[in-house]
């Protein structure tokens, strides 16, 4: 076991299983008593069990570190604040926020119902505000503090079928920049994961889904997106979450990572590309005639209208 994350305590919420259940683990083989938290559910959030935040327990005591298993919700307030009150229950502080807790409802929004939206947006967006809230209060008051979110491509570029979890994600990319400036100044850092690995969720996408992706036109960095099919392991995210916790990253602050297999990337923040300025107010005609060699040069349409068959 190592060292870089000794006497420090963590929360890792969506623990159970995958990507989380890898940072669980590395949190805990640098020293860290982890609260391993997890409802437990289905990919879609129905259901629930222990076991999965259990097994993660167990493994992370066999090879002789610390954790504790919490079952709540991070869609509600009152789950937010129970796994906070975890740690402090059983470890007496808080210095690491891992927010990691998500489901899939894919559904072309032409399709998608009410329930779909809001499950989604529930879990990881609400799901990120209400465990980092209540352990905002915390950290402000401790000044110190360690906030790791999830974000993802999906959200950053746009995946087809993807509104809410797109929608929810991107709103996790913002959230964690609004909260880097708000929490800067107390000495606690906010950054996000952008991860890309095989698990469970990226299972359960069908083919006819990646062909419809892979046919629309979608425009991104070669370097950063990667076929789904590329053999990238869940544990391969660890590593960076774990330095980002660590207070060897303490000057990071208000960034977004993109990890797969051996890659890590800082992504850029918005910024603008192209502007057009003038004297007073553009005229809609003025706009017709500038667009094209201006700011709509070389635009790619992401998903072109097809051809009638």
């Amino acid at each position: 076991m190592g060292d870089l994350l000794k006497n420090k305590v963590a929360v890792v919420t969506g623990s159970g299983r995958g990507i989380g259940r890898g940072i669980a683990l590395l949190l805990a083989d640098n020293g860290a008593k982890v609260v391993v938290n997890d409802l437990g559910g289905a990919v879609d959030g129905t259901g629930d069990s222990a076991t999965p935040a259990d097994e993660v327990v167990n493994q992370i005591k066999a090879n002789g570190g610390e954790a504790v298993a919490n079952y709540d919700s991070v869609s509600e307030m009152q789950g937010g604040e129970n796994i906070i009150k975890s740690a402090l229950d059983n470890y007496g502080q808080l210095d690491i926020v891992v927010a990691v807790a998500g489901i899939l409802r894919d559904r072309m929004l032409f399709n998608m119902t009410e329930e779909e939206w809001d499950a989604v947006i529930s879990v990881h967006l609400k799901g990120t505000f209400t465990v980092c809230k209540a352990a905002s209060i915390l950290f402000r008051q401790q000044r110190s503090g360690r906030i790791i979110t999830f974000s993802s491509t999906s959200g950053l570029f746009g995946n087809s079928g993807q509104a809410n979890y797109g929608a929810a994600k991107d709103g996790i990319a913002g959230f964690t920049r609004a909260v880097a400036r708000d929490l800067g100044r107390y000495g606690v850092t906010v950054n996000s994961i952008s991860p890309g690995a095989n698990s469970r969720m990226t299972q359960t996408v069908p083919q006819s889904a990646r062909d419809i992706r892979a046919a629309s036109g979608m425009q991104a960095s070669a370097s950063v997106i990667t076929p789904l099919e590329l053999n990238r392991e869940p544990e391969d995210v660890a590593p960076m979450v774990a330095w980002l916790a660590s207070d060897e990253a303490k000057d990071v602050n208000g960034h977004v990572f993109h990890c797969q297999g051996g890659q890590i990337s800082l992504m850029s923040n918005p910024t603008e590309e192209r502007t057009l300025r003038k004297n007073g107010r553009w005229t809609v005609e003025e706009i017709d005639a500038m667009f094209g060699g201006t700011l709509g040069m070389d635009m790619v349409n992401p998903a072109p209208a097809q051809a009638p068959k």
